[in-house]
């Protein structure tokens, strides 16, 4: 088998094409969560912790060689921290919305065997009576 058709025989898999699927629509939700809480979460906490604004939050630990600070940027930490919880949740609530709407296996019925052949039925009657014997 040549290596072009190994490869294409991979890429076509399913399971391939369903994480490239995903990979996409993960990085378009991750644009809307980022969106959502830059826009729309953050400035309700920074309202709330009295105008902090946590993306420019930074301590300086000293100066460049252009004589410029060199910042720690643990704003962008919490901002990051952040969107991974609101991603968590979003994903757990999603999950969760997702395992209600599948239906719980039904119960097997009682389901009786078919009674055996007339066939079996005989032979085991002529086993029973040689074993009287």
């Amino acid at each position: 088998m040549s290596l072009a058709s190994e490869f294409r025989e991979f890429a076509m898999r399913g399971n391939v094409i369903d994480l490239a699927v995903g990979v996409v629509i993960g990085g378009a939700f991750g644009k809307i969560v980022s969106s959502l809480v830059d826009a729309v979460i953050m400035p309700v906490v920074g309202v709330l912790t009295g105008g902090v604004n946590f993306s420019t939050l930074a301590v300086a630990i000293g100066t460049s060689a252009k004589n410029e600070p060199v910042l720690l940027k643990y704003g962008a930490f919490i901002q990051s921290v952040v969107d991974f919880l609101i991603v968590a949740f979003v994903i757990f609530v999603a999950i969760r919305a997702i395992n209600r709407l599948k239906k719980a296996p039904a119960a097997p019925a009682a389901v009786t065997p078919p009674p055996p052949p007339r066939q079996e039925v005989l032979l085991e009657e002529i086993r029973n009576l040689l074993a009287k014997r």
